[in-house]
């Protein structure tokens, strides 16, 4: 047992609430995609996650219809950072949103919030908006999985940057990482809350108007540096760096 455990991480991982102490139920989908795509048998192995941070090694039993592992040990998953980092995200163009929520998933962000803000171009309605949270959402599944987070972090329904400030809660540390701002993140922000908010612009950047009222919110400005990095890069290079002061890179 001890040597299955040592190499869970060559398993497949699949997300379910369907589990017990005793065996977990695959979804359909995810019953297909054992037996169609990766070809398993009764007897292989794989590690099995009830979205809530708990990790269970299971073995196949059968892959008549819903797929059924037997539940052999079960472990707090170790993946999970110990802050909640939610990341605001100002609408991008083109499908640079779908790159931006994968990464932002692996380096650890518990929650990505879409926003509009002056300087956006892209500005899909409703209906649009709806099939595009949709596929964001699955994106951050398929991210959780492949990177074995322990939760399938939440991808949010698309605001105005006007309700960002009531979306912060007294005690969070809000981070607007600004164009324009001068001092580095290390000086900006001596001190890390467990709930983090970090707020980036779109290609454009923001309005001076639209950073001072996120200021006045309560929201510290900082800089990644004296380079200009792309808006899908931004967050990236934000979140890795959050992740590595808070001690969980």
């Amino acid at each position: 047992m001890a040597e299955l455990t040592m190499e869970r991480w060559r398993y497949p991982r699949f997300f379910t609430e369907n589990i017990s102490e005793e065996t977990a139920v695959m979804s359909a989908e995810d019953s297909k995609h054992v037996a169609q795509v990766l070809r398993m048998k009764p007897g292989d192995f794989a590690v099995i996650c009830d979205g809530r941070g708990t990790d269970y090694l299971g073995k196949l039993e059968s892959t008549s219809g819903e797929c059924v592992f037997e539940i052999l040990e079960k472990s707090p998953n170790q993946a999970e950072p110990n802050v909640r980092l939610r990341l605001f995200q100002a609408m991008p163009k083109g499908d640079k949103m779908d790159f931006i929520v994968q990464k932002a998933v692996e380096c650890g962000a518990c929650e990505v919030v879409p926003f509009f803000s002056k300087r956006c171009v892209s500005r899909p309605d409703k209906k649009q908006l709806a099939k595009k949270t949709e596929r964001w959402q699955r994106i951050a599944y398929e991210a959780a999985k492949q990177c074995g987070r322990g939760v399938i972090p939440t991808v949010g329904e698309t605001v105005d940057i006007s309700a960002l400030p009531g979306m912060i809660s007294a005690g969070n540390t809000g981070i607007l990482f600004y164009e324009c701002a001068e001092t580095p993140l290390r000086d900006a922000v001596k001190q890390f809350s467990g709930n983090i908010d970090i707020v980036i612009g779109s290609e454009g950047g923001f309005e001076p108007q639209e950073a001072e009222k996120l200021t006045g919110a309560g929201f510290t400005a900082a800089s990644l540096g004296k380079r200009i990095l792309r808006c899908e890069t931004a967050p990236i290079a934000a979140i890795s760096i959050l992740m590595n002061l808070t001690g969980n890179m």
